[in-house]
């Protein structure tokens, strides 16, 4: 494969799109965690489904951190790929550029997973309310 301009140029609308999905997500679990902090603090009000729901939090956090660290190491190699092509050093621009499409590809995953872990934490949301279906 022939690494370019071009072909680098073709990351840089998606990276910082998905970077952006990936913030909106962190932010609002940040606020999500925040409001349960300040109930706890304030009100003394502890839910019994709160441990569990706190351990998914936590895991929520994490795999965030990661999905966004992947994500920003992608968008880094993309700029890194244009400099070397900008060197002319194709050798390293393909090295890099191949990094930056794992890098992005392990972003996904953990953003995947998150999105499982989340929809554990929704259920357990829920676990508390009797839905009657008939």
């Amino acid at each position: 494969m022939n690494v370019d301009y071009t072909v680098t140029a073709l990351m840089f609308p998606a990276i910082p799109l998905l970077m952006s999905v990936y913030a909106n997500r962190f932010h609002t679990l940040s606020n999500l965690i925040r409001k349960i902090h300040d109930e706890y603090v304030w009100e003394k009000h502890i839910p019994p489904e709160w441990e569990k729901q706190l351990i998914n939090l936590n895991e929520r956090v994490r795999w965030m951190k990661y999905t966004l660290g992947f994500a920003s190491f992608g968008f880094l190699f993309n700029m890194m790929t244009v400099f070397a092509l900008y060197l002319d050093s194709l050798f390293f621009a393909r090295f890099i550029f191949g990094s930056c499409c794992l890098a992005m590809i392990i972003s996904v995953i953990f953003f995947i997973r998150d999105i499982f872990v989340s929809t554990e934490t929704l259920k357990l949301h829920l676990s508390d309310m009797k839905i009657d279906l008939d």
